[in-house]
């Protein structure tokens, strides 16, 4: 039986502690590694005070499992996972189902989503959304990059370094520089 009570679980994955947040049978929120697993809770419940850390249903188990191989270095599509965004801007969940579109391994620029939604010239509110996107991952605002590959922000804990971190995990390639990622320092390893 799926309640409507909203739920979170932390789980381990290759780049450190994970947490995926439910109502229902759909994921509302996600949350990357902080420094510990005691920060990455009182975010959690700073973002979302109903939650309680509870047993997973199943599609937030099969959710997790996804992102754990997502982590892991394979080539996964994420668009199965049910998502629940009520309550977001409508701006938002336009940007937010264009950056979903972007495959593993692929990166877009803040422009291009733009330009993809019908608003060239908002790269910058495009940006802004991203920073707001709840489920970070689920949605790749971490495949959106400024212009000429440059970083941008990224909202999540590490901040750009993260951001670099999971592009490089998933071996990510712009097409007109395919060595965007082949000369970065190995700083941005954990």
């Amino acid at each position: 039986m799926t309640t409507n009570r909203t739920g979170f679980a932390v789980f381990e994955t290759a780049i450190g502690q994970c947490a995926l947040v439910w109502r229902g049978a759909s994921i509302c929120g996600a949350a990357l590694p902080e420094n510990d697993s005691d920060g990455l809770r009182a975010r959690l419940k700073r973002r979302f005070p109903e939650a309680e850390e509870r047993d997973a249903p199943p599609t937030v188990r099969d959710a997790v499992a996804l992102v754990r191989r997502l982590l892991d270095g394979e080539r996964v599509d994420l668009s199965p996972i049910p998502l629940d965004l009520a309550g977001h801007a409508a701006f938002d969940r336009t940007v937010w189902r264009a950056a979903a579109t972007i495959r593993c391994g692929e990166i877009r620029s803040y422009g291009e989503i733009a330009k993809a939604i019908g608003q060239p010239g908002a790269g910058r509110a495009v940006g802004a959304a991203l920073g707001r996107n709840p489920v970070p991952v689920i949605i790749p605002c971490h495949r959106v990059l400024g212009s000429h590959g440059r970083g941008g922000g990224f909202s999540a804990p590490g901040g750009a370094a993260t951001k670099f971190r999971l592009l490089a995990i998933e071996g990510a390639q712009r097409k007109a520089d395919p060595m965007l990622f082949g000369t970065l320092p190995l700083a941005i390893a954990p």
